[in-house]
């Protein structure tokens, strides 16, 4: 679907470290993904050493609140590998292929939503988390969280 194409790369340049990049982009997210408008609003007031602190302080390695898929579920890297691989795509930089705004844009790329599916119960976790430590970035998995279907009890995961 168009509409989650769209909030899939969004929700993907929501997470990842805000740059001058990120900052020159925000008033395009907002109106290109109106589901992001809380956190695109709140990153357009925030300073931008503030909102960069803030990134660390939530998403560093030191927290709870990992963007590497693969650490809520335990699911091998080559698993995301295959998946970009069988897409036709490849990562360039740094990051590795479970990183969820990598995984966002393979979905908004291809339209395969398999990989966010698969790690629905992680994404969920994440969301809690973040909701509990009272950060904007929770707006952001509770958009990404609406599009997919709803977790089945006692499904494995």
């Amino acid at each position: 679907m168009p509409s989650d194409a769209v909030l899939y790369q969004a929700a993907a340049l929501c997470l990842t470290y805000p740059d001058d990049d990120f900052r020159a982009r925000l008033a395009l997210l907002r109106e290109a993904a109106p589901q992001l408008r809380e956190f695109v609003d709140h990153a357009t007031v925030t300073a931008p050493r503030e909102l960069a602190d803030h990134y660390v302080q939530v998403f560093g390695p030191e927290n709870r609140h990992s963007l590497y898929l693969s650490g809520w579920r335990g699911t091998p890297p080559v698993r995301f590998q295959d998946a970009y691989r069988a897409a036709g795509l490849e990562l360039t930089g740094e990051e590795l292929p479970d990183f969820l705004p990598a995984v966002l844009e393979l979905a908004a790329r291809t339209g395969d939503t398999g990989l966010l599916t698969e790690h629905r119960d992680g994404l969920e976790r994440l969301r809690s988390r973040l909701t509990g430590a009272g950060t904007p970035y929770a707006s952001v998995l509770d958009a990404v969280c609406a599009t997919l279907p709803p977790t089945r009890a006692g499904a494995g995961g």
